[in-house]
């Protein structure tokens, strides 16, 4: 009987362990820390999502994308992200790579598809794309480009929308973000950001 007590008596220990911490661990923390996200930083917490005219919002109704992924853009009047492997292409739910190695005939003969269309639609040399406009990032999510591969889409989207040159170089410009910390990574430039500049300059 005394067995049976002092293992009945754990049990109990052990399951009121297991509640205490999931009231803690899964329910009071994720709690507190997503409260204090809404208000220290209520934009980064609500998925830093932006409006068509550019701005901050915290509205899901209002946004037309967020900072933080990219998006599918064919409209020849944009500037184009880079491709996607993740789903049908910057799908949350299906973010990753396409896990090809760099001889993997699959992935040759995708690069060689993208080079081939990047060059006809942007009247340049497939010598000229820099590397980032034909492969995937990681997680297929990337909402940035390079700034080569923004300048290379500027005559593209002047003529399409009728914009100067000079004009959409200072937007890729004002959309440049530099090093991480001064040092990590390379500048890239923010799609969406400048995507939604181009369509209010095209519309003023």
């Amino acid at each position: 009987m005394n067995v049976l007590t002092d293992l009945w008596r754990q049990s109990l220990a052990g399951l009121r362990l297991l509640v205490a911490a999931t009231l803690v661990l899964g329910v009071v923390y994720p709690a507190v820390v997503l409260g204090f996200g809404r208000v220290a930083a209520p934009w980064q917490a609500e998925g830093s999502l932006v409006t068509a005219d550019g701005s901050r919002t915290t509205d899901v109704s209002e946004a037309a994308g967020s900072s933080l992924l990219g998006q599918v853009v064919d409209d020849p009047d944009l500037f184009w992200n880079r491709p996607s492997a993740a789903g049908e292409g910057y799908d949350t739910l299906s973010t990753y790579g396409s896990n090809l190695g760099p001889e993997e005939p699959a992935l040759l003969d995708a690069v060689r598809e993208r080079q081939a269309e990047l060059a006809e639609a942007n009247g340049v040399d497939v010598s000229e794309l820099p590397p980032d406009a034909v492969t995937a990032s990681g997680s297929g999510l990337d909402p940035h480009i390079s700034v080569a591969y923004a300048e290379l889409q500027v005559p593209r989207v002047a003529e399409a929308t009728g914009i100067d040159e000079d004009t959409l170089r200072g937007l890729v410009e004002e959309h440049t973000q530099g090093r991480t910390l001064g040092v990590l990574g390379e500048p890239r430039v923010d799609v969406l950001g400048l995507n939604t500049a181009v369509l209010q300059e095209d519309g003023s």
